[in-house]
């Protein structure tokens, strides 16, 4: 297997940014022999579910991530020209636990935090931290950044805040070598001699928005529709043209570029292998309807049937009374007493609060059970 992982990946699902088919960048690391590979798109876990199959049936490591964007103030703060360019924050699932942290994470980003782009803050990542590894990001993650505009000091304090909160051994000071972008070695330099007084450890990423080098040209005009501007243009506002190394490289090409630091490249397969998440596949995950004590979903469905029914039927003959136990069986040896309670409440609130809802479709308006409950509102014995 390769000594090297990739773990800063943009897929398809960076929506105008990135051009690499989840397909493609799993042949892709399947031909370099590498056994994982990480999917960090941006501020969004859109591919996530299709990366994790798509990896597990090729025989590697799905490793779920996303390159968050963490508000410079606070992700309510939305003034124009003030939080329009929040800095970047790779964050890797390394279980369950991290995986939900990060469903939250983005969540909380797209319903608060969305001020041109989806964005956390420090708020939330207190929050939500457990199971998850903090890779520093680019030129565009806060540590880097300072760094790169001489503000030295800042950067430590930050670098000390968030390997306290993510822990010394969970947060890495993330390298990138992309020459062709002002600043970049002078800026690596900096972050290893930081890594090297606060103790933390180095990883080696490349910033992979295409599969092959030969992308670069495709990846521009993909910018230029996100941007809104023509490829004739020489002042535009996002190009990537200048290095044409946002590609997938090889792990012999990257063992070259940071062969001054080779434990980077060594931080890749150790944290590979600290992340380990396994999603249940093909399973019900419903949220659990409260209940009392000692009370199963089965009895408390079949109990709201009979004190409803009154309400529906004035009096039922034997063939209908057989109907209604033949239904409730049905739903509850198939699994179904849970999700039939939880339409059921939020129907009926809907219709208490005014809210329309329609009498039905399909074959659910020919339950007796779903009428009994409220759900429908179509009479199936009446309408036969």
């Amino acid at each position: 297997m390769a000594d090297f992982v990739h773990l800063h990946t943009h897929s398809e699902y960076s929506l105008l940014d990135g051009l690499g088919k989840l397909d493609k960048l799993i042949d892709r690391a399947k031909s370099f022999d590498m056994d994982a590979l990480a999917i960090t798109d941006h501020g969004a876990m859109y591919g996530s579910f299709k990366f994790y199959l798509k990896a597990i049936a090729a025989g590697i490591k799905p490793i779920i991530g996303v390159e968050t964007y963490v508000a410079k103030r606070s992700r309510f703060d939305k003034e124009a020209k003030v939080d329009t360019d929040p800095y970047h924050l790779v964050l890797l699932a390394k279980n369950e636990v991290g995986y939900k942290n990060l469903m939250k994470l983005v969540t909380h980003a797209h319903l608060e935090g969305y001020y041109y782009r989806p964005r956390i803050d420090w708020e939330l990542l207190q929050q939500h931290a457990d199971g998850l590894i903090c890779l520093s990001a680019c030129l565009q993650g806060q540590v880097s950044n300072l760094l790169r505009n001489n503000q030295d000091n800042e950067a430590e304090t930050v670098a000390r805040q968030y390997a306290q909160l993510f822990g010394p051994d969970h947060y890495y000071i993330e390298l990138q070598r992309h020459p062709a972008i002002a600043d970049c070695d002078v800026v690596n330099e900096k972050l290893v001699a930081l890594a090297r007084k606060l103790g933390l450890p180095l990883v080696a990423t490349n910033d992979i928005h295409y599969v092959d080098a030969d992308d670069a040209e495709a990846q521009e005009i993909l910018l230029c529709v996100q941007t809104q501007h023509t490829i004739l243009e020489k002042n535009r506002p996002l190009t990537m043209i200048d290095s044409p190394d946002f590609y997938m490289r090889s792990p012999r090409e990257m063992q070259e570029l940071f062969v001054q630091y080779p434990e980077a490249i060594e931080n890749t397969v150790k944290i590979a292998a600290m992340c380990n998440l396994t999603l249940s596949v093909g399973k019900w995950i419903l949220p659990n309807y409260p209940l009392e004590a000692g009370v199963t979903p089965e009895a408390y469905l079949k109990k709201l049937v009979e004190e409803r029914t009154p309400a529906r039927y004035k009096k039922l003959d034997d063939e209908a009374e057989k109907r209604i136990a033949y239904e409730l069986d049905i739903i509850c040896t198939k699994g179904y007493a849970t999700y039939f309670l939880i339409v059921q409440d939020f129907v009926n609130w809907a219709k208490s609060q005014g809210i329309s809802v329609g009498p039905g479709r399909g074959s659910a308006a020919g339950s007796m059970v779903t009428y009994i409950l409220g759900i429908t509102g179509l009479d199936p014995l009446y309408f036969n």
